[in-house]
């Protein structure tokens, strides 16, 4: 009778304990699957980016939790299973593991991409914001695109206060000097945005001009670039502009664009 009882006990305790391991499971993958849904559905063309943004949100608010919550179960289940030596405790364990892993993955790597906490709440960037190039070839890509090609333009905002945002966040985006020709400039410039994968729209060395579109990773947005080099004195000036098409704040990646560009150079 005693052995009957005690081997319903452990039976139970396994059932527990395997009903944890599994929920722990699913939840982590589901914490990670709401961070690569919204993605996914954007390059499918199924959802935008808001969708996106509110699967980053909500994974945001529980990944953190569920990984803590599941890691906590991970343990509790391996010193159970060690004390009644439950066969399965290892694999029930590492169940859990994966499902806590999972989560703190999914939380994480959002939280690595994002921005300062004074990244100014901008998504244009110019080199010379007194006199910002305009586009040309790309002003007809963008003619359905939420945020104007107009230098400051937007709510809460004006051309001064752009400029003002600018020059505190990023001091360093100015006019890039070289003493070579406009031409050895350009070719460094051109081959510098195909090795960024920019898409070229346009590229005339005569006119020292290339316009591209940059198409980010996760979510696909298109911000658009325009550079200029012209000849001062005995240098080449080159001045660059880069704009998103949507969203009030580029998070800095405007700025982190042109960065990279002028690393190449």
């Amino acid at each position: 009778m005693d052995s009957e009882q005690g081997q319903s006990q452990t039976s139970r305790l396994d059932l527990y304990l395997t009903i944890d391991a599994w929920l722990c499971l699913l939840a982590g993958l589901a914490i990670g699957l709401s961070a690569l849904a919204g993605p996914v559905g954007v390059w499918l063309g199924v959802a935008d980016f808001r969708f996106g943004f509110d699967l980053l949100r909500f994974v945001n608010s529980w990944g953190l939790y569920v990984a803590g919550g599941t890691g906590l179960i991970a343990v509790v289940i391996f010193v159970v299973c060690r004390i009644k030596s439950v066969a399965a405790g290892p694999r029930l364990a590492a169940m859990a593991l994966v499902g806590s892993l999972v989560a703190g993955l999914a939380w994480y790597i959002p939280v690595t991409f994002a921005p300062p906490d004074n990244t100014p709440p901008i998504h244009d960037i110019a080199t010379d914001p007194y006199r910002p190039l305009q586009f040309d070839a790309i002003a007809p890509l963008r003619a359905d695109a939420p945020n104007s090609m107009e230098y400051g333009a937007g709510d809460n905002m004006t051309p001064q206060r752009l400029i003002e945002l600018t020059q505190q966040a990023y001091p360093d985006i100015v006019p890039q000097r070289s003493d070579d020709s406009v031409a050895e400039v350009y070719e460094r410039a051109l081959a510098a945005a195909q090795t960024m994968g920019w898409d070229i729209v346009k590229a005339d060395i005569n006119q020292g001009w290339i316009e591209a579109t940059d198409t980010t990773f996760w979510f696909r947005f298109k911000d658009d670039i325009v550079i200029h080099i012209t000849v001062d004195g005995n240098q080449s000036v080159l001045n660059a502009r880069s704009l998103s098409r949507v969203g009030i704040s580029d998070v800095g990646k405007n700025a982190a664009r042109l960065r990279e560009f002028f690393a190449l150079l």
